[in-house]
């Protein structure tokens, strides 16, 4: 895989894209422009690899519209060193971001095809701070909990209460919540054991959140 001095400059102008988009975060932006998005799709989709849209990635998944990456990030305030729980893995792409911001990354893939792809890439970019896990992401990462934000990128109905169990006090969760044809981008803070703040920002469409594992056969 090579990251040419053409596909820096297309992160650039994406970066661009992004701003004139409402993203507002320099963090964020520069993770963006820092990660080779090209890296994570196929080959014949490289042309486009820079454009803000969502492209097809194996086992009928998606490699989330660069925008739509930003945008959660940007509500889920990464900073270094904080635990992260990804449920959602998908091309690797969203955990990179993470990844290159500092923050120590957990990230869970049903699709075993998926996490085996996704890791491969995040370990050859030298991302020692970001763990991928083949596994069901409604159980999340017991074992690793308590973690400081949950990020979903997937489409949940309602808010996983054993997820919210792994969320430390103070910590948020981001996720997109509602029905298949679209749903409310919702930030859920964990003020104490008992007690949350819900907020609710623009709509999008993700893949569903499914239970259990994906093995390949």
């Amino acid at each position: 895989m090579e990251d040419t001095f053409r596909h820096k400059g297309l992160r650039k102008r994406l970066v661009e894209t992004l701003k004139s988009k409402g993203i507002k975060d320099e963090t964020v932006l520069e993770a963006i422009n820092l990660i080779p998005r090209h890296f994570f799709l196929d080959k014949a989709f490289e042309e486009k690899a820079y454009e803000d849209q969502a492209m097809p990635i194996d086992e009928g998944q998606t490699i989330s519209q660069p925008y739509t990456v930003a945008y959660q990030t940007e509500l889920l305030m990464p900073k270094k060193r904080i635990k992260i729980l990804e449920i959602g893995t998908g091309s690797g792409y969203q955990a990179a971001i993470l990844g290159i911001m500092g923050a120590r990354v957990y990230t869970v893939e049903r699709h075993e095809l998926l996490y085996q792809k996704a890791k491969k890439i995040i370990d050859s970019l030298g991302l020692l701070n970001v763990r991928c896990y083949f596994g069901d992401g409604n159980k999340g990462l017991g074992e690793f909990a308590p973690f400081d934000r949950i990020l979903l990128t997937c489409a949940a109905t309602e808010i996983p209460q054993l997820l919210l169990k792994q969320l430390s006090i103070g910590g948020m969760m981001v996720l997109p919540l509602g029905d298949s044809n679209f749903q409310i981008m919702t930030r859920v803070t964990k003020l104490t054991e008992d007690e949350f703040k819900y907020e609710k920002f623009d709509k999008f469409r993700f893949v569903p959140f499914l239970s259990g594992k994906n093995e390949i056969n």
